[in-house]
């Protein structure tokens, strides 16, 4: 399924601390991991050294990429490594499209600092701009993250988005073994706490409903193994509680590709999750025509 996986670094202990689920990975599909470090440009890094102009930024960055591919490699995983200059975001998403990885992985946020690369903005970007599905993982986690995954929630709409990321999920389960879970959350938050006696049986209730029904059905035809629910509240809320109650190791979500930062960055359901995600998130983007 994943053949080549990029993981961006800077080489602080954030990025450094993702390393190992990136490997474990890698290693449950036998993919190659291609670590990148980008130089940011966007700032003075230019140094003159000895008459020399020198780019210190770059010579920190293949230290940074040497001692992650010693370290991948001692895992027994193949790596490859580059340093780039650039525009961190951007570069990031145009190498994975350019050079044909199936995956990036990146911590939810990163350090600041003179040799920081990956910022939670950074970070963001290019979940909204890759055109390859993102895994993102909170390096402040509490529970150990394991992969290859058991459980994988994909939350649905019923739009486009969320048809990709159902895509991808049933994908992901299908090549780990993993219980496959389909939500909808019937948005409650405005009616009160007698919602839900509001909604069931409601025209909405029932289109809730047929929005599980048709993705479970979708996803039966690839798995054994697919449970649906619908829940009531408010979506980011109770998707979270839903990981948490169900033992949810995977979440997959879609997002539409909009390139203009600020719709990502002033709410929905996606960029909460990302922030707040108990377990390692995948995102697939539906580009825009």
């Amino acid at each position: 399924m994943y053949e080549h996986i990029l993981f961006p670094t800077d080489g602080s202990d954030t990025a450094e601390s993702v390393l190992d689920y990136a490997c474990d990975v890698a290693t449950a599909h036998d993919a190659t991991l291609h670590v990148l470090h980008v130089a940011d440009t966007n700032r003075d890094s230019v140094t003159d050294v000895r008459g020399e102009i020198v780019d210190v930024l770059e010579q920190a960055g293949e230290r940074v990429v040497e001692a992650t591919v010693d370290r991948v490699t001692d895992r027994g995983v193949d790596a490859e490594g580059e340093v780039l200059q650039g525009d961190p975001s951007l570069t990031i998403a145009d190498y994975a499209g350019e050079y044909g990885m199936d995956l990036v992985v990146m911590p939810t946020h990163g350090r600041r600092g003179l040799e920081r690369v990956l910022l939670g903005s950074v970070t963001e970007r290019v979940l909204n701009a890759a055109p390859v599905p993102v895994l993102v993982v909170n390096p402040d986690g509490e529970a150990a993250y394991r992969y290859p995954c058991q459980r994988v929630l994909v939350p649905t709409d019923g739009s486009q988005g969320a048809e990709r990321a159902l895509a991808e999920g049933v994908d992901v389960a299908a090549a780990t073994g993993a219980t496959l879970h389909v939500l909808h959350v019937v948005e409650t938050g405005a009616l009160g706490p007698d919602a839900r006696s509001v909604v069931k049986d409601s025209e909405l209730d029932e289109q809730a409903h047929a929005i599980v029904d048709a993705a479970v059905e979708t996803a039966e035809a690839e798995l054994d193994s697919v449970t649906g629910s619908v829940v009531y509240g408010t979506p980011h809320r109770r998707i979270r509680k839903y990981v948490e109650n169900e033992g949810i190791d995977l979440l997959v979500l879609g997002t539409q590709g909009r390139t203009n930062f600020s719709w990502y960055a002033l709410g929905g359901v996606s960029s909460k999750l990302v922030r707040s995600s108990p377990v390692p998130l995948l995102t697939t983007r539906t580009p825009e025509d």
